[in-house]
């Protein structure tokens, strides 16, 4: 498969980014504002403080090398499709995963492929996006 120009990676990506073939992403890697807060979010979830350093100094790397995509009215309105083509296929769309979805909603909205580790939480998705596993 050819490299896409642009791609919106999801958190599972953003986290192991160091052990990720440079290849296997788009030219142009984008997350959301919403990895930005489960970035955020990290070093207070974790009360080890090795782990804590790990997980601020991820942060201010994601910080530091992107302009996150913000979550707007669009996307908003991307998610009603994302919620349905979920609930469609049987699975929960809210619960663990919600803000997989929400970060799918931005990739909908601005007609981006969305890169992942984790397929199977996204896969109920592909008739609206294109998933990349990684």
């Amino acid at each position: 498969m050819p490299k896409h120009q642009r791609g919106l990676l999801d958190t599972s990506v953003v986290i192991d980014i160091e052990r990720i073939d440079p290849g296997a992403l788009p030219q142009e890697p984008l997350i959301s504002a919403i990895t930005m807060a489960e970035l955020a979010a990290g070093p207070a979830a974790t009360a080890d403080p090795t782990e804590r350093a790990r997980r601020q100094d991820r942060l201010q790397r994601a910080e530091a090398s992107f302009a996150p995509l913000p979550f707007d009215d669009g996307a908003a309105r991307a998610y009603g499709r994302i919620y349905a083509e979920v609930a469609a296929a049987g699975r929960k769309p809210r619960g663990p995963r919600a803000f997989d979805l929400l970060i799918a909603s931005i990739a909908l909205d601005a007609g981006l492929p969305l890169y992942t580790r984790n397929v199977g939480d996204v896969e109920a998705l592909r008739d609206l996006i294109e998933i990349v596993a990684v």
